[in-house]
């Protein structure tokens, strides 16, 4: 990169826009981040616009339309490094759901004139398109690990981002393990961190949002699961959040629904 800011931009597809405004969001360093990089791109913040070149693209959402397909190309030949933000972005969002189902049949069932929807039957995360130098997950993403992402760039070194499971967060701000207290259903052990624990720090268990930490043992949790009594269909549904479209969640959603399936047809419902 040359010696002036480094040319940003921030651009969308099939999302809830959730993540661009963790950007917003960040409030007091917003000057600071300003007077770092050049925004030329982002069309939550400012009608300030630029088709490219960019040094630096993040990118939010997934890819849900033909149209948005092209676009991606067409925005990676304008792009030296290109950062995925947030769950759709990274694993296909809550909307892959779609995979699993009938595209032609829900989106009937939706829309009153389904052929003027414009849709692909997936939705798919950036790297399934196009080359992903660098990722941020969560949904939405967290603000601190965008800071030391930025800061790292700034400074031209590596990004120091933890990958570790929910389940350390808990033990550092000393929650105590629902799975083991209550027996609740928790993705905490093979999620990644990054939300700080929130859910489980409420009593609730870990929905999967950072999606599958490297490594993660599914199969083991998945067992721990089926020992405390939960049926097939319970156990796909839990793994079928905003990141079930990635691996290893996806082996364990299609799974679960074949099973459940073979014993219940109408659990793939």
């Amino acid at each position: 990169m040359s010696d002036s800011p480094p040319r940003v931009g921030v651009v969308k597809f099939a999302s809830c826009d959730g993540c661009q405004l963790t950007l917003l969001d960040l409030e007091d360093h917003l000057l600071e981040i300003a007077k770092s990089f050049d925004i030329v791109e982002f069309a939550e913040a400012s009608s300030r616009r630029s088709p490219g070149p960019y040094d630096i693209l993040f990118v939010e959402g997934s890819i849900s339309t033909q149209e948005q397909a092209n676009e991606i190309l067409e925005l990676r030949t304008q792009t030296a490094v290109l950062v995925t933000i947030g769950a759709c972005a990274t694993a296909g969002g809550v909307q892959a759901l779609r995979n699993w189902a009938d595209h032609d049949e829900f989106r009937s069932a939706v829309y009153a004139r389904p052929e003027y929807v414009d849709s692909l039957a997936t939705s798919t995360p950036i790297a399934d398109h196009v080359t992903v130098d660098a990722e941020l997950r969560g949904c939405p993403i967290d603000g601190g690990q965008l800071l030391e992402l930025l800061s790292a760039v700034v400074a031209g070194r590596r990004p120091q981002i933890r990958e570790e499971a929910v389940c350390l967060s808990c033990k550092r701000r000393g929650t105590v393990c629902i799975m083991a207290a209550s027996g609740a259903a928790c993705l905490g052990p093979v999620t990644s961190g990054g939300c700080g624990a929130i859910c489980p720090a409420m009593g609730r268990g870990c929905y999967g949002c950072f999606g599958p930490v490297l490594d993660a043992n599914t199969e083991s949790l998945t067992a721990w699961l089926r020992a405390s009594g939960r049926s097939d269909g319970e156990i796909g549904r839990l793994f079928a959040g905003f990141t079930a479209y990635a691996e290893p969640f996806r082996s364990v959603v299609t799974r679960s629904r074949a099973i459940a399936s073979e014993e219940d047809p109408r659990a793939r419902e």
